[in-house]
């Protein structure tokens, strides 16, 4: 079983070899079907007070993320959202895997935190023999030695609610629009969020996914974001979405650009403007080169 080490005692970083799905094959998740565990199977939480097992506290928690993955963009977003960049620290995947999942290669850098070489050393020091889904976002917990989660959506959610001793006071999750957030997630997570990587490929995706703009353009009507007129978790999940719309090659032959939605437009591109949205996203990690991107620098009028 790999043992975490000490990098700083490490007089060169350690790195995987190059992806190589000749040799190693391509990633599958090596699950038993009868195992009932859910696919994202570590799903401790953070707790302000530490009644889950885990305490929130500065320096003790490091996430290992991916800048291809929405999901990991999720998290990413509520830590930059809520001033936690000093109090959670963060390294990145390299973006190509094989069977072996997740690696750290020399385009991002090493493990900072336990000169792991594959992102699966962290799940098996956790639970040895490990055989379900290798993902980013994961999140380590220094102290114990182990993976505390790899649910993004309650990751997310504790980065919003449990370091507020810590945070710069921003509520992306308030109380009392919790439910308005839970209802919109309903059908832009499995329309958009699921939706917009397969709707090229799907006729009836396609429709179902801009049926989904659609109604949101009628939302954004008179408002600036999507619930309680304030930035919310809500914004954060259906963002991730947009920015990666039509980012494939062939994706403009079938898809209408987000400007054909104008006030969704105009949404996107104001949420763009703000650093935590900006600093948090890195177009080449998730659209293909030959792509046309769309004037994201350009800030919005809000009758554009």
């Amino acid at each position: 079983m790999p043992q975490p080490t000490d990098t700083t005692q490490r007089t060169r970083p350690a790195f995987a070899t190059p992806t190589d799905v000749a040799t190693h094959g391509e990633y599958t998740i090596r699950r038993d079907p009868a195992d009932a565990r859910p696919l994202y199977r570590f799903a401790g939480r953070i707790t302000a007070d530490g009644s889950s097992g885990y305490r929130a506290e500065p320096g003790r928690y490091h996430l290992y993320s991916g800048w291809f993955c929405p999901w990991a963009h999720r998290v990413l977003l509520q830590r930059a959202l809520h001033g936690l960049e000093d109090v959670i620290s963060v390294s990145y995947v390299d973006g190509t895997r094989d069977a072996r999942g997740w690696a750290f290669r020399e385009a991002y850098g090493p493990d900072p935190v336990n000169g792991f070489t594959l992102l699966r050393d962290a799940y098996e020091a956790t639970e040895p023999g490990f055989d379900g889904h290798v993902s980013v976002p994961t999140l380590w917990d220094r102290q114990t030695g182990r993976v505390v989660s790899n649910d993004f959506v309650t990751l997310g959610l504790d980065l919003a609610t449990q370091f507020g001793a810590w945070s710069n006071g921003t509520d992306t999750y308030p109380e009392h629009l919790r439910a308005e957030i839970a209802e919109l997630d309903s059908w832009i997570g499995p329309q958009v969020n699921h939706g917009v990587h397969r709707a090229a490929r799907d006729t009836a995706i396609r429709a179902t996914l801009l049926s989904a703009f659609a109604r949101l353009e009628d939302r954004l009507a008179d408002t600036d974001y999507l619930a309680g007129g304030q930035l919310t978790e809500a914004d954060v999940r259906l963002w991730v979405s947009l920015v990666r719309y039509r980012g494939r090659a062939g994706d403009p032959a079938v898809l209408p650009p987000l400007s054909d939605f104008p006030l969704l437009w105009s949404y996107a591109r104001a949420l763009y403007q703000l650093p935590a949205f900006r600093e948090t996203t890195d177009f080449t990690t998730f659209t293909d080169p030959s792509a046309l991107l769309p004037d994201w620098d350009t800030p919005p009028t809000r009758s554009a």
